[in-house]
């Protein structure tokens, strides 16, 4: 299994968020928000950027408009629409969703067992599961800590 091949494809899943996050900030020119996700360390090529660009617009995501430039031709710059704007809600919606239950499954193996079937755990309930499996850990290790004291 190749290491690279998988974190490309992560990279590809949280990819149009990401640009929508950058986007969300405020009007954006594509050479910038290659260079805010650079700046992330968000490796991103501009032929990968304009496709992403050109299908939000088609699907009503972005809006554009033309500014003149000093040194060239007119320079587009991208804003979300009000439905870009749900959607990056929703997306971020997921995102939060998706985080939690990945941290939740990361420390997975400090709950006493597997979670039955069919059963969909809340980004709530997964808070309060990582707060009492923190909460746990932390008594364990004053435990740990009082017992040391005592053998001293």
């Amino acid at each position: 299994m190749n290491i690279e091949n998988t974190a490309s494809q992560m990279r590809k899943g949280v990819l149009e968020f990401c640009v929508l996050s950058v986007i969300r900030q405020g009007e954006a020119y594509p050479s910038d928000i290659i260079d805010k996700m650079k700046a992330a360390n968000f490796q991103m090529m501009e032929g990968t950027l304009y496709p992403l660009l050109t299908r939000l617009k088609n699907a009503n995501m972005l809006s554009y408009r033309w500014v003149e430039s000093n040194s060239g031709p007119p320079r587009k710059y991208f804003n979300l629409t009000d439905a870009g704007l749900l959607f990056y809600q929703e997306l971020e919606a997921t995102w939060n969703e998706m985080a939690t239950a990945v941290e939740a499954v990361k420390h997975q193996s400090l709950m006493a067992g597997p979670a039955p079937e069919n059963t969909r755990l809340t980004a709530d309930s997964y808070t309060n599961l990582y707060a009492n499996i923190q909460r746990e850990i932390n008594e364990d290790l004053t435990n740990q800590s009082q017992g040391e004291t005592g053998r001293q």
